[in-house]
């Protein structure tokens, strides 16, 4: 009996470490997946909401205009998404992750410091200048800054997902129910601290 149960648990450990190993967007077995109600022409492949950043002018804070599956249908199954990121002078996209993607970003106006925290916590930083190109592996906390403060950067950025999701690090900490006192433990501070931090994140 006890060898019987042995096996059912490493066919389960099995089974589950083979899903975690393929986890990520699902293959298709058709050439693109049609949205209910939609016509199948070269406008179903088009997608125009970037239109918005032609001679538009700078922004005053840091935004990000996605073409992900939310906005654009015809990208399911396609594991495929795109962003384009702007960064007025002195300006920061705070540690995030992307737990479902991998992250390639090109650099086309300014400098920004970029970085990424690995599982060991360390940490690999990097000063971009126009025309680089960065990678931030799928699922480790990273961010990006501006740091000049007078020239305004531009980024494009695609991901290796048709959603590869956003965990804003301060956000998802401290603009969540997560309870103070488990927040004031975890970062060895005072409840007062914890409620500054949040007032600060709600401007």
């Amino acid at each position: 009996m006890g060898s019987r149960l042995e096996l059912f648990f490493e066919v389960v450990i099995m089974i589950a470490s083979l899903r975690l190993s393929m986890a990520g967007d699902p293959d298709i077995i058709s050439d693109f997946v049609v949205p209910p109600n939609a016509t199948v022409d070269g406008n179903l492949f088009t997608f125009t909401g970037m239109r918005v950043l032609i001679e538009a002018p700078a922004p005053t804070t840091f935004k990000v205009l996605k073409a992900s599956l939310a906005e654009f249908p015809a990208l399911e199954g396609q594991s495929v998404s795109y962003a384009v990121l702007q960064y007025p002078a002195s300006t920061v996209n705070p540690p995030h992750t992307h737990p479902r993607a991998s992250e390639l970003l090109f650099l086309l106006r300014g400098s920004l410091e970029v970085g990424f925290v690995d599982t060991t916590n360390k940490l690999f930083t990097q000063t971009l200048q126009s025309g680089d190109v960065f990678v931030f592996p799928k699922g480790l906390v990273h961010y990006q800054y501006n740091k000049d403060s007078s020239v305004f950067a531009l980024a494009i950025s695609s991901f290796g997902s048709v959603s590869a999701g956003t965990v804003s690090i301060p956000t998802t900490i401290f603009n969540t129910s997560i309870f103070d006192g488990v927040l004031a433990k975890s970062f060895k501070t005072d409840s007062a601290t914890i409620e500054k931090l949040k007032a600060g994140l709600a401007h």
